[in-house]
């Protein structure tokens, strides 16, 4: 996979968790956990490879939270599924 592609998928990424960041339903902490990791995945230190995988951990957690509705879980596992394409790939 080449870096635009790479670069294709976290920009996908963070479409979703702005969706999430955005949605009134879901618990603030949460949100305010997609915003940072958003961030992270744009914005952060390392190659693509080890933010992916950075965020791919974060996220696993983030679906632990009881809290979290069912719809937000959903999108949460399809950013891990698309992350998953990039981290494996480095």
């Amino acid at each position: 996979m080449k870096r635009k592609e790479k670069e294709e998928v976290l920009r996908r990424c963070a479409e979703m968790l702005e969706r999430i960041m955005n949605d009134v339903t879901v618990p603030r902490n949460i949100r305010k956990s997609a915003e940072s990791l958003k961030e992270e995945l744009l914005n952060g230190e390392g190659s693509i490879a080890m933010r992916a995988t950075s965020a791919i951990s974060a996220l696993e957690e983030l679906t632990s939270d009881p809290n979290m509705p069912s719809h937000a879980r959903t999108i949460v596992w399809s950013i891990v599924g698309q992350l998953e394409t990039i981290s494996v790939e480095e």
